[in-house]
C-alpha cells in the first residue's frame, strides 16, 4: 500500500480546548493516557484542561476543571490508578446535571472531550454529545450564555479510550489496564504455586470479571490451570464429575498441586452463579483434597502499569488528540483502540452496542454466540486453553506415525518454555510422537534427543530461560551429523524456537535440501528473542518480559534521580543492533532520549540533547533519563556519552551510567510472552500437521517447496506463515535486523512526549472503521 506520508504538522490545535477525564473504575495505564493527551495537546498548541473526579467534576465545575501545563503530568507515567480521580456520577445521568456540565465547559471554551473509561462512561459521553446543541440553546434561553457562544461552541467532539482491567469492550483487542491486571494475577499465581507444591494443595483463585471472563481465561492459559470458570462459556451439565476426575488424574500423575481459576461472574448453563467457595466445598467433599480459596480482589487494579499498558496508553492518547483535531461536526464519536498491533478508530456506539449484545447473548443462554461476539482474540484464547488443558485418553488419540522434534536455538528468552509446552501437547493431541532436542543444533548433532510426553511439560509456562537448553551454534558445520540423527530417529518435521539464529538455521537447512533429503520435511520457526530483531514478525517471544525488566529498573533509577535532583542517568540496553528495547523502553519509562543504530546520530544531536536537558533542569522536573542501545554507534560508546554529558553539564547537572546487561534475559515470563508463546506455538503445530498430511506420499514425508520452511510471525493484525526464503530480501544479515521495522514509526512519539520538535507520520491513523469487520472472517485471517 504505497501512500504519501501525511504529517500532522498540517493539523493545528490553535484556538481549540481539550478536556480530559477518567471515569468509572480505575485501571493501570490511565495516567499514561492522560499524560499523552496533555502533552500532545500542548504540542499542537491547543489548551488542555483536567476534569477532576470524572463527570462529577464536570457537573460541579469550579476548581474541578483546570488548565494544565507540560509539567503537570510529569512523574505520573509509572503511577497506577488515575491522578485526576474518577467517580461514579448520578447527577450526570440527569438532564439538569448535563446542562450544568455543558455550562461549565462553555465557560472555558472546551468543545473537545477525551474520555478514558469503560462502556458506561463512553455511552454517557455520546449522549452528552447528541444533546449538546439543545443544551446550549436551553442555557441561552435561561440567559446563562449569549447567542454568540451558542454559535461559537455549536459542536462537541468526543473521542474515547477504553480503560478497564476486564477487557470487556468489543472492537478492541486490549483495553488499557488489562495487561497490568494480568501481571498482578500471574505474580500471585506464581507465588501460590510454590506453597501449593510444598503441601500438595488445591487452590481456587477468584479473579475479577463480573461480566467478562478474559482475565480468568488468559491467566488460566498463562499458568496452565487445571480448570477455569468464565461467564461466556459455562461448563456442561455434570461438570462436577468431570472436574473431579481431572483433578484426581492429575494427582495420580504425580502432580503435587491443582489450580482452579474462577471469574467472579462465573455461571453454570442454567445461569446460576458458580462461586469459589462452592468449587472449594465440592473438591473437599468429593476428593478430600486440602483446598484453599484466594480472592484477589482489588489487588488486580493496583500497582504500577506494565510496559505494554504504558505504550498502549501513550499511543492511544496521541491518536485521540489527532482524532479530535481531525473531527468535524459530521464525525461520529469514536474510540481509539488496538487491533493486532495497529491503532484503529471505531465508531463509539457500534462498539457499545456490540458489547451489550454479548451480555444479551449470555442472559439468553446463547453462549456460543457470546464467545464469537467477544472477538477473535477471546475465541482463540478459549480454543487454545481447551486444546492444552485436558489430555484425551490414549485410546481416543489419533495415531499418525509422524515424529516431530522441537528445539531451542540462540540466546534464552522468557516464554520459550511455554512455546515448547504448547507444541508438545498439541502435537500429542494431533497424534504425533514428540521429541525434545537438548542444547540446540549442537545437541542435535550429538544425538541429545529424547521422546517427551504430555506430563513432562507440566508447569513449564511460568519458567524463565530455556529448560531444553539452547546454543547459538548454526547447523552448517554439523549438517551431516544432524541428517544422520534425523534419519536414525525418523524425524518427519522440525519446530525451531529461537531468535535470529533460529531463522538463519532454517535458511541453512532449506539450502542444504539438495544435498540432504532428510531436510525435506516441514520446518517451522517461532521467533523468540528479547531483541525483537527477527524479520517477518512485529513481536518476538521474550521481548515483552525484557521490556518490563528495563522499565522496572528505569522507574527505580528515575526515583533515585528525582531524590538527588539535577541528575541525568545514561542506561545501556541489549538488543544487538536492533533498537527496539531502547526505543520502546524509553517510550514506556518516559525517557528524554534513546540512541539507536537505526537512526544515525552525530555530535550535533548529542549537543542538542545536552542543551535540552540543561533547559529541563530550569523547570520543576530536575532529572534526566537517556537510553542507549549497546551497538548504536561504535565510537559514541556509553562511556563516551557519559563523559560528554558530564563535561557539558558541569554546574547544571551531574551524570551516572548503568549497564543493564543480562538481567534483561532472565526472570519469569510476562503474561504477554506466556500467551503469545502458547498461542503461536499451538498454531505452528497445527500448520506442521497440515503440511505432514499434504507431503506424505508412498509411505514417507517429502517436502521440498519453499512454503514448507516457514516462519510464523505477527504482522500488523494477523498471524502469518512466511517462507524463510522469501524473508531473505527483507533482512540485513550484517546487522542481523529486518530492513524495515514497524516500531520506528513510534519513535517521534517518544520525542514529542519528551518535548522535542519532530515530524510524525500519521498516514496509518485516521480512517474510521466499522466493528463488524472484527467479528467476521476471523477464522481465515488467523489473528492472534
Amino acid at each position: 500500500m504505497d501512500h504519501q506520508p501525511k504529517f500532522f504538522e498540517n493539523l493545528s490545535g490553535t484556538g481549540k480546548a481539550i478536556g480530559v477525564l477518567t471515569s468509572g473504575g480505575d485501571a493501570q495505564g490511565m495516567n499514561a493516557a492522560v499524560r499523552a493527551v496533555v502533552r500532545m495537546g500542548i504540542y499542537v498548541k491547543a489548551k488542555v484542561y483536567f476534569v477532576y473526579e470524572g463527570y462529577q467534576g464536570m457537573v460541579d465545575g469550579g476548581d474541578n476543571i483546570v488548565e494544565v501545563s507540560w509539567e503537570s503530568v510529569s512523574s505520573i507515567l509509572q503511577v497506577g490508578g488515575t491522578v485526576i480521580g474518577s467517580a461514579r456520577c448520578k447527577s450526570f445521568r440527569t438532564r439538569e446535571g448535563r446542562l450544568q456540565a455543558a455550562y461549565n465547559l462553555v465557560q472555558r471554551g472546551i468543545t473537545n472531550l477525551c474520555v478514558i473509561g469503560g462502556d458506561g462512561s463512553l455511552t454517557g459521553a455520546n449522549l452528552f454529545r447528541e444533546e449538546w446543541s439543545g443544551l446550549l440553546e436551553e442555557l441561552a434561553q435561561k440567559g446563562k450564555i449569549d447567542e454568540e457562544a451558542v454559535k461559537k461552541y455549536a459542536y462537541l467532539n468526543i473521542v474515547g479510550m477504553v480503560g478497564s482491567i476486564d477487557n470487556d469492550f468489543c472492537g478492541t483487542d486490549m483495553t488499557i489496564g488489562t495487561d497490568s491486571a494480568l501481571h498482578r494475577i500471574i505474580e500471585v499465581v506464581d507465588a501460590i504455586m510454590t506453597t501449593a507444591q510444598s503441601h500438595q494443595r488445591t487452590f481456587v483463585l477468584e479473579v475479577m470479571g463480573r461480566h467478562c471472563g478474559y482475565l480468568a481465561l488468559v491467566s488460566a492459559l498463562a499458568c496452565g490451570a487445571d480448570w477455569v470458570f468464565i461467564p461466556e462459556y459455562p461448563p456442561e451439565e455434570g461438570w462436577e464429575d468431570s472436574m473431579c476426575v481431572k483433578l484426581s488424574e492429575n494427582r495420580a500423575r504425580k502432580k503435587r498441586l491443582n489450580i482452579i481459576i474462577v471469574a467472579e461472574g462465573a455461571i453454570d448453563c442454567h445461569n446460576k452463579p458458580i462461586t469459589s467457595e462452592k468449587v472449594k466445598d465440592l473438591v473437599v467433599q468429593r476428593l478430600g483434597f486440602d483446598t484453599r480459596v484466594t480472592i484477589l480482589g482489588h489487588v488486580q487494579r493496583g500497582g504500577t502499569p506494565s510496559a505494554f499498558d504504558r505504550i498502549l496508553a501513550s499511543r492511544m492518547g496521541v491518536e485521540a488528540v489527532l482524532a479530535l483535531l481531525e473531527a468535524t461536526p459530521a464525525t461520529p464519536a469514536c474510540v481509539v483502540s488496538l487491533s493486532g498491533n495497529q491503532a484503529v478508530r471505531l465508531p463509539l456506539m457500534e462498539c457499545v452496542q456490540m458489547t451489550q449484545e454479548v451480555q444479551k447473548a449470555m442472559d439468553e443462554g446463547r453462549f456460543v454466540e457470546a464467545v464469537r461476539l467477544r472477538g477473535r482474540s477471546f475465541e482463540n484464547n478459549l480454543n487454545t486453553y481447551k486444546l492444552l488443558s485436558q489430555k484425551k485418553p490414549d485410546a481416543e488419540l489419533p495415531k499418525t506415525n509422524f515424529n516431530v522434534a522441537v528445539l531451542n536455538v540462540g540466546a534464552p528468552a522468557a516464554g520459550m518454555n511455554a512455546a515448547v509446552r504448547a507444541a508438545v501437547r498439541v502435537g500429542i493431541t494431533e497424534g504425533h510422537k514428540m521429541f525434545a532436542v537438548i542444547d540446540g543444533f549442537e545437541g542435535f548433532a550429538r544425538g541429545k534427543i529424547k521422546e517427551i510426553s504430555w506430563g513432562d511439560v507440566g508447569g513449564w509456562t511460568g519458567q524463565g530461560g530455556s529448560i531444553l537448553g539452547t546454543k547459538r551454534t548454526l547447523p552448517a558445520k554439523y549438517l551431516e551429523k544432524i541428517a544422520d540423527q534425523m534419519r536414525t530417529n525418523s524425524i518427519n518435521a522440525l519446530m525451531v524456537i529461537g531468535g535470529f539464529e533460529a531463522y538463519e538455521s532454517c535458511l541453512q537447512l532449506h539450502e542444504a535440501r539438495s544435498r540432504f533429503e532428510e531436510f525435506c520435511v516441514p520446518i517451522c520457526v517461532l521467533p523468540a528473542t528479547i531483541s525483537n530483531n527477527v524479520p517477518g514478525t512485529d513481536f518476538s517471544i521474550g521481548a515483552d518480559t525484557a521490556l518490563n525488566a528495563i522499565v522496572e529498573t528505569c522507574d527505580r533509577i528515575k526515583q533515585s534521580a528525582s531524590g538527588t535532583k539535577r541528575r541525568v542517568f545514561i542506561i545501556e540496553t541489549m538488543g544487538g543492533y536492533c533498537g527496539y528495547l531502547a526505543n520502546m523502553g524509553a517510550l514506556a519509562a518516559g525517557a528524554d532520549a534513546a540512541y539507536i543504530f537505526e537512526e544515525q546520530f552525530d555530535i550535533r544531536e548529542l549537543q542538542a540533547n545536552v542543551e535540552h536537558l540543561t533547559e529541563k533542569m530550569k523547570t520543576s522536573i530536575q532529572r534526566g533519563l537517556v537510553l542507549r542501545n549497546e551497538n548504536c554507534n561504535e565510537n559514541y560508546t556509553t562511556d563516551f556519552i557519559y563523559q560528554l554529558y558530564s563535561e557539558e553539564g558541569k554546574g547544571v547537572f551531574d551524570c551516572r551510567k548503568n549497564v543493564l546487561g543480562h538481567m534483561q534475559q532472565g526472570g519469569a515470563p510476562s503474561p504477554f510472552d506466556r500467551n503469545f508463546g502458547t498461542k503461536i506455538s499451538a498454531k505452528a503445530m497445527q500448520w506442521i500437521s497440515k503440511k505432514l498430511r499434504e507431503t506424505y506420499r508412498k509411505g514417507k514425508v517429502f517436502a521440498n517447496t519453499d512454503d514448507s520452511v516457514c516462519l510464523l510471525g505477527m504482522r500488523r493484525r494477523n498471524l502469518v506463515f512466511q517462507p524463510v526464503a522469501e524473508l531473505k530480501t527483507e533482512t540485513d544479515f550484517v546487522h542481523r535486523i529486518p530492513k524495515e521495522q514497524w516500531w520506528l514509526k513510534l519513535r517521534p512519539l517518544m520525542k514529542i512526549l519528551a518535548k522535542y520538535k519532530t515530524s510524525y507520520d500519521v498516514s496509518d491513523s485516521g480512517q474510521l472503521e466499522h466493528v463488524a469487520m472484527h467479528s467476521t472472517k476471523e477464522a481465515e485471517t488467523g489473528a492472534i
